[in-house]
């Protein structure tokens, strides 16, 4: 542990702790959940954070093993931090902390970024309807692409491109996609309105749509 407080218990909840449980830890992991960003990749996807307090986050985890360093050599010489592989382990508790989480009040402010967005997806995935919504799907928001598969039982979704032919691909600002996720508008005014696109056949299309917003359905009324 590189941090200087512990809690000095043998317990693997508390030994966890100490390696994730300072602010903002998790959520740097969260945001890493897709794959590798840069640093201002991860400032601009935590606005609350400070640039110093970000840097001694990404320090720690790397120090623990969490997080590790890649730099990309010329012409780009760009560094890049990524999970490690025990790193990468902590994404199913990161989902079922949401689902618990998602229950409790909203905060009177900010908004979900698109990571969050579509993590969402994942921890609201339902493995019953994989076989329906089987498929490869390309979601292009602002300048950031995302690949998502459905295949077997599970949805997986990363930063990157299809090697080949989509199924269908959703090209969309991240106002409008908060927009349409929020019920603020229907997909079909966004679409209408030029501010969303969808491509590819009618049903990969609504397999695309249905896989999107399945998690921000309105809960039934009990």
């Amino acid at each position: 542990m590189s941090g200087m407080r512990s809690y000095g218990d043998p317990c693997g909840v508390a030994r966890g702790l100490d390696v994730i449980g300072e602010r903002w830890a998790l959520l740097v992991v969260r945001d890493l959940l897709l794959g590798p960003k840069r640093f201002n990749d991860l400032l601009a996807g935590l606005p609350a954070v400070s640039p110093n307090v970000l840097s001694q986050r990404l320090r720690e985890l790397t120090e623990d093993g969490v997080v590790r360093r890649r730099d990309l050599g010329p012409p780009t010489r760009v560094r890049l931090y990524e999970l490690t592989e025990w790193g990468r382990a902590l994404e199913p508790l990161l989902l079922q902390l949401g689902r618990w989480g998602s229950q409790a009040p909203p905060p009177l402010e900010g908004t979900l970024g698109t990571d969050s967005l579509l993590l969402s997806i994942k921890a609201a995935f339902d493995p019953a309807r994989a076989a329906e919504l089987r498929g490869v799907y390309e979601f292009r928001i602002d300048a950031d692409t995302y690949l998502a598969e459905v295949a077997d039982d599970s949805v997986q979704i990363r930063r990157d491109t299809a090697s080949g032919q989509p199924d269908a691909t959703l090209s969309t600002d991240l106002d409008t996609l908060r927009a349409v996720c929020d019920h603020q508008i229907t997909l079909a005014a966004a679409v209408k309105s030029g501010a969303l696109r969808l491509n590819g056949d009618p049903s990969a299309r609504r397999r695309l749509t249905d896989l999107l917003l399945a998690p921000f359905e309105p809960a039934p009324q009990r």
